[in-house]
């Protein structure tokens, strides 16, 4: 069962009034110089058709390249679901007092996809299958321009792992110890997969949040947070795939889990 909600008519602006009275930090994914970035903002004002939101104060803070006119994806977890939208930058104002130094105003989306929490926790790949993921890199902080639909070896360094577990938000990939250096924490890279034999690749960006062996010590676990889907309607489309394969896996480890225990009874 598909776990995507689409909100429209009033309940974008409700949503977000909520946001600014329960101060729910925002999740902000944009594009710069041909490269994905993520940025934690507060939204600070909402008015007729728009809204402002101000960059989280950081420890190493660091310049927002943002243009008017540019799409960015929004996401936030509050409640039972994660809520995600695409929208536009209609204005930049400066904020004297603002740590960010300004804020950023935006216009208020027709739709929000409410997605059900369920979906962003881990799920483990079926022991029946062995997913090959195909990933393409350019370097430790050049991350991809090209959409990974078209994206081909010759676009950077292709890899090969293993997918060992899967959400709507980030996978977990091993690969070799050979091929270990090739990756470091905050890199953006692209993953391609097939979630099931008879289905069509799926494809998206993620950025490498850590590099951890695995516990046998024969390989390198790379846990990836999935970036930019919020940010059209063609990344939407990809996160209800990725939706659906968590649910998918979802059942067929259950349905494991019963018949591993019908199969113990017996004995």
């Amino acid at each position: 069962m598909n776990q995507v909600v689409i909100l429209r008519g009033s309940e974008p602006r409700r949503i977000l009034e909520t946001v600014i009275a329960k101060k729910v930090p925002i999740i902000m994914s944009y594009m710069s110089r041909h490269k994905w970035h993520v940025a934690k903002v507060l939204l600070t004002d909402i008015g007729s058709g728009r809204f402002s939101v101000e960059v989280a104060p950081r420890k190493r803070p660091h310049p927002i390249n943002i243009n008017i006119g540019q799409s960015v994806g929004m996401s936030f977890k509050y409640g039972y679901g994660k809520f995600i939208f695409e929208t536009g930058v209609v204005g930049l104002e400066p904020s004297p007092d603002s740590p960010s130094g300004g804020q950023i105003v935006l216009n208020i989306p027709a739709g929000i996809e409410l997605v059900q929490r369920r979906s962003y926790f881990r799920v483990q790949v079926p022991e029946s299958l062995e997913v090959d993921v195909a990933i393409w890199h350019r370097g430790s902080d050049s991350p991809e321009s090209v959409p990974p639909e078209q994206q081909s070896p010759t676009d950077g360094n292709e890899i090969h792992g293993r997918l060992l577990d899967i959400s709507a938000g980030g996978a977990q990939v091993a690969v070799s110890n050979e091929c270990a250096p090739e990756f470091k924490k905050g890199q953006i890279v692209s993953l391609r997969f097939t979630p099931m034999p008879y289905e069509t690749p799926i494809s998206f960006n993620s950025q490498v949040r850590n590099t951890l062996p695995t516990a046998d010590g024969s390989a390198v676990c790379l846990g990836l947070q999935i970036v930019g889907l919020e940010a059209s309607a063609e990344g939407r489309m990809v996160l209800a795939r990725l939706v659906t394969v968590v649910e998918q896996y979802y059942r067929i480890n259950q349905a494991g889990a019963k018949q591993f225990d019908m199969e113990t009874a017996i004995l």
